[in-house]
């Protein structure tokens, strides 16, 4: 399943580079279908950035790749998307 990610996530990056940001791929966990992807550039900041990895590159996966079930984006310092300070 890492290799299939690891294509699309080199088939969509042109992409995102188009608008100045990028996309790493993190980790893929075969047992619960999560990939996690570190966006950088104009997509940290970007307030469409939530929309693009939901809507786009989300779905671009589980489309393409049998298994995925959600794409987790995680910051610079490592912590997920909907990681919360307590």
């Amino acid at each position: 399943m890492r290799q299939e990610v690891e294509k699309i996530v080199d088939a969509i990056r042109p992409a995102i580079q188009a608008d100045q940001g990028d996309i790493d791929l993190i980790d893929v966990d075969e047992a619960t279908g999560v990939v996690t992807v570190e966006l950088h550039g104009a997509c940290v900041t970007c307030p469409a950035s939530t929309q693009t990895l939901k809507a786009g590159i989300e779905r671009i996966m589980k489309d393409r790749v049998d298994g995925v079930t959600e794409v987790v984006e995680v910051n610079a310092l490592g912590m997920s998307q909907s990681s919360v300070w307590l």
